[in-house]
């Protein structure tokens, strides 16, 4: 019998820059080496991102899915996994979720499908055919980790997972990246003065991340009392199919010498040090690792009332809540706290101490070590 540590197979869509991706990479890098072993495993392809995992054992595989149904690569699936023989299979999100079945087949005794948020084509998860499919792929999994508690109801109330089977985990944030002090250069270069009031956003720019309703809201905002005299600027990081759309609507509201589009960026710590509040305008979330990040840097955090963001934004305390593709509610939001600086400060002192308190990266690798233990046990 091998006395090598148990081998998880993560396995997610594609390995890019993103959240998801992220916490893999979070996780990989900090549960102990003598502990468990990794490998990620690709639907898709994967990219430099991959470069983030500092352990040199990971090895990492693409599938090269093909769009729509492909067997071809379940069956890829299949034999790669009776190759390394992992104990435990964690696919991520619906993309991956039909890698259970070749997992089931191959033998692979603890087969997990974490839930990090709504899906693209089901911003609300109020499709059928989604809640069906999950229920059919339910036979083949161990265990259900959702990362938010509006994930956990939704999969006990909507999609009819039995309780039992869900486990609710939250992600956490690195602090030691997250707490550095505003780059002057890094301001220069981005043409950002002291003076400037900076509010900004980060996630790739899709409709589901909404940031149209943001730049809506930043064209009522410049318009309103609080914003006369003042400089102000806003920033959207990622890039996206909706990036063109966006900057026409930049032009149209007359808007591109106040905003910037930096694309996608390797450096939020550094670019998240530099704003003045952070707003997530999304339709959807599960638990939104910028928000987390924001909360980490000291900032306070506008953001829609969907999904998970209610368990991380406390209202009135550490930041504000919003409706959805409500860009007046959401101007307003952004123009009480230019009332208003000392509120500025306190909400992201407040949201930084619960960040530590509640969504350390340590406590995550914690929580998933005791998880990943338990799993093992049964």
């Amino acid at each position: 019998m091998s006395s090598d540590p148990p081998l998880i197979a993560h396995v997610i869509y594609h390995f890019g820059i993103g959240g998801l991706e992220n916490g893999v990479v979070n996780l990989i890098n900090h549960l102990p080496e003598g502990k468990y072993r990794h490998a990620v495993i690709c639907a898709t392809d994967y990219t430099d991102f991959a470069k983030r995992i500092q352990r040199d054992d990971v090895q990492v595989y693409a599938l090269h899915k093909r769009p729509g149904n492909d067997f071809v690569a379940q069956l890829r699936l299949w034999k790669l996994l009776r190759q390394i023989k992992p104990q435990i299979v964690h696919t991520r999100n619906f993309g991956t979720i039909e890698y259970t079945i070749p997992a089931f087949f191959a033998g692979v005794p603890h087969r997990v499908h974490g839930e990090h948020g709504r899906d693209m084509l089901d911003i609300t998860g109020s499709k059928q055919k989604y809640k069906l499919l999950r229920r059919c792929y339910s036979s083949f999994i161990n265990c259900f980790v959702a990362m938010s508690q509006d994930l956990q109801q939704w999969l006990q109330r909507d999609v009819g997972i039995d309780t039992a089977k869900i486990v609710q985990l939250y992600n956490g944030v690195d602090f030691s990246r997250f707490s550095a002090a505003a780059d002057s250069v890094l301001a220069q270069e981005l043409g950002l003065s002291a003076e400037c009031f900076v509010i900004g956003t980060v996630g790739r720019l899709q409709e589901e991340k909404d940031q149209r309703t943001l730049i809506e809201a930043f064209n009522l905002l410049v318009g309103l009392p609080a914003a006369q005299d003042r400089e102000l600027c806003l920033v959207l990081v990622g890039d996206g199919p909706e990036e063109t759309g966006l900057k026409a609507l930049v032009n149209q509201y007359n808007l591109k010498d106040k905003v910037l589009f930096l694309g996608a960026r390797n450096n939020i710590h550094q670019i998240m040090a530099l704003l003045d509040l952070f707003v997530l305008p999304s339709r959807g979330e599960g638990v939104s690792n910028t928000i987390l990040e924001a909360m980490a840097t000291g900032l306070p955090v506008v953001a829609t009332n969907v999904g998970g963001n209610p368990e991380l934004v406390i209202e009135g305390q550490t930041g504000r809540l919003v409706p959805s593709q409500a860009p007046g509610q959401m101007a307003q939001a952004i123009s009480d706290y230019l009332c208003s600086p000392q509120q500025l400060v306190q909400h992201g002192k407040q949201g930084q101490q619960r960040a530590r308190q509640q969504f350390s990266l340590e406590a995550m690798v914690d929580r998933y070590m005791a998880f990943y233990d338990n799993l093992l046990q049964c």
